[in-house]
């Protein structure tokens, strides 16, 4: 069978199982089919108010892919590959949505934004996340620089991390271990090891959370080779939260984090060969921040403010170290049931240093606004005024309406699209950097149109199908050793389908595809097509499975590497919770099949791997 054909017959096998069991379904809800969204508007709406396509990972999401990394679990979602996530845990990470890489997708965490100043592309860096320490996750596709900036072209990635139990004092202890291992290299040696332990609680109108994780990786190269060497991986992490409820009105929140991890990384030879070295990568992230809230009759007036510092030190080459400052102000006003408004002021300044230290700042007013009728119609509007130290003023502006059709089976059939603009200026590594610095390049400009169609089915069924057009006018280019501007517009265009269902009481199955692709040019490492389907079985209140696959197209890679062949995955995951709650005992499989493929060119992927591990709730 054609392997390119793949995807296709799995997902059709997953529709047709998911309109087999239709047949048969019972009356218990999925809560998940009727979530609230956040991201979107900053205001709590259910899904069928919303006009734009949202992700959310929920706690029971992540707890079902323990032992995953972030990287790893947001690379299942539709329209989203994060190149680099199946190899060495210490490998640099590409983030790829609708045709965008990493300066079009924002990060926050806890609702502000993070960014590393001297990265390239001014991104967060994945691998400092740790994914036993994070609730959830909302992931919005498309434009939404209005309410969170520049680099909000093509996504926002929401972290939220975990808050202090209700109880006084409460802990949770979790321990995993599992191989690390190659496709060509299968002696199944414990070689990956996750630790981790937090302790948190309310005590009247004081909380508290800390936690400590730990990961140790061995045993898988970074760049293929004959050789038997191993690049080692390690990484710690250390978060505090305390918050105090001053009244029913006034909260506080103050935070911090430290992050720490260091790779064995292998270079190029004199003639550009990619080969096994003993170079070393050790980066240090250092976070602190407050967020308060002051409640009143019909709204809230929030602050968040961050300071974090970077160090970035590839031994016995280069060092990076840059840092930045946050600051979110805004007012949340609701007017009555339909009408809802949002006024605030965004402050950055980013700095980094090279030669010298240099940096920007960003001071934004925003306003957005959302209208939820009584007949359908929702609308979700606003505007920005980038101001930009280097650039001047820039206005941009989102319309997002939608027309929901609501059933007498507690269904709805949604109809939305969007038109948004965004405002990406180039990085302080790209204007005076140490690597082909060009102090003269213009801001890329993005224009995103989405249009799309959401059908919910008695709680137990949803699916969505949209379009989507994203037009980027100046792109930054590295050509000829150094970064300009594009003279043409580049157009990226592309379909996403998700399903999600519980068919059976307790069958549940997700599935989405996704197809992108250039108008003008091919797409570096970004995939044309792409699917995944999970089937999850509750075979009891304590023991749950899961059972999953991802095929990945065939991507275009330079003139020296003209095409990584497609290829296919298959995970197996398994927990079991016992002593009276208090222990759950998990284990997965990843790439059951031990699929040979490549993730990074020239760079080794992950083979057949095991992992088992446990969880201690006191």
């Amino acid at each position: 069978m054609n392997k390119k054909m793949n995807v296709f017959g799995i997902l059709c096998f997953g529709v047709s199982l998911i309109g087999f069991a239709q047949q048969e379904q019972d009356s218990t809800k999925l809560k998940t089919l009727d979530e609230v969204v956040v991201t979107d508007s900053r205001f709590r709406l259910k899904r069928e108010n919303s006009g734009k396509s949202i992700i959310k990972i929920s706690k029971v999401d992540i707890e079902r892919n323990q032992g995953r990394t972030v990287s790893e679990l947001i690379n299942a979602q539709s329209g989203i590959e994060i190149n680099g996530s199946r190899s060495n845990a210490g490998q640099n990470l590409g983030v790829y949505v609708r045709g965008g890489n990493n300066r079009q997708v924002l990060v926050l965490i806890d609702g502000i934004q993070v960014s590393d100043p001297s990265q390239i592309n001014i991104e967060y860096d994945f691998r400092l996340l740790n994914l036993s320490q994070i609730e959830s996750i909302e992931i919005i596709k498309g434009a939404t620089s209005t309410l969170y900036g520049s680099g909000a072209a093509s996504a926002v990635v929401n972290i939220t991390t975990k808050k202090a139990d209700t109880k006084k004092v409460s802990a949770v202890f979790t321990s995993i271990l599992g191989t690390n291992q190659s496709e060509s290299d299968q002696n199944y040696n414990i070689a990956d090891f996750n630790n981790s332990a937090a302790v948190s609680g309310t005590l009247n109108k004081f909380t508290y959370r800390a936690a400590f994780s730990n990961q140790f990786s061995d045993g898988l190269s970074a760049a293929i080779s004959d050789t038997n060497e191993k690049d080692a991986y390690s990484k710690y992490d250390v978060d505090v939260n305390l918050g105090y409820k001053f009244s029913h009105a006034f909260s506080l929140n103050v935070y911090g984090n430290l992050t720490n991890t260091k790779s064995d990384i292998d270079g190029y030879d004199a003639n550009f060969n990619l080969v096994d070295t003993f170079d070393e990568f050790n980066s240090e992230q250092s976070r602190a921040g407050l967020s308060s809230k002051y409640k009143y009759k019909n709204g809230s007036v929030n602050v968040n403010a961050a300071f974090s510092e970077y160090d970035r030190e590839f031994i016995s080459s280069s060092t990076f170290k840059s840092k930045n400052y946050v600051l979110d102000a805004y007012n949340k006003y609701v007017f009555n049931k339909m009408f809802y408004t949002i006024v605030g002021l965004n402050v950055i300044e980013n700095k980094a240093y090279f030669s010298e230290k240099v940096s920007f700042t960003n001071i934004d007013p925003y306003a957005n606004f959302v209208y939820v009728s009584d007949f359908g119609l929702n609308v979700n509007a606003g505007g920005r005024l980038n101001n930009h130290s280097e650039y001047g003023s820039h206005f941009i502006y989102n319309l997002n309406p939608s027309f929901t059709i609501k059933s007498n089976d507690n269904g709805y059939t949604k109809v939305f699209g969007s038109f948004s603009t965004s405002f990406i200026t180039p990085s302080l590594s790209q204007l005076f950097g140490s690597f082909g610095p060009n102090p003269d390049l213009e801001p890329e400009e993005n224009r995103t149109i989405e249009a799309g169609v959401e059908f919910k089915l008695n709680n137990n069924f949803r699916m969505t199908g949209l379009f989507f057009n994203r037009e980027e006018k100046n792109t930054v280019l590295w050509i000829n050793g150094g970064y300009l501007n594009a003279t043409d517009k580049l157009n990226a265009r592309g379909v996403e389908v998700e399903v999600s269902t519980t068919p059976l009481e307790k069958l549940s199955i997700t599935a989405n595809y996704a197809f992108t692709e250039y108008k003008e040019s091919l797409a570096r490492r970004i995939p044309k097509h792409k699917g995944n389907l999970q089937l999850g079985y509750d075979f009891s209140k304590k023991t749950f499975a899961s059972l999953s696959y991802q095929y990945t197209h065939d991507r275009f890679e330079s003139s020296f590497v003209p095409l990584l062949d497609s290829f296919s995955l298959f995970n197996l995951y398994v927990s079991h919770i016992t002593l009276k709650n208090k222990i759950k005992l998990f284990g997965g499989i990843d790439n059951i099949l031990n699929e040979d493929y490549q993730d990074v060119p020239g760079y080794v992927s992950k083979g057949r791997n095991v992992r088992l591990g446990f969880q201690l709730n006191l």
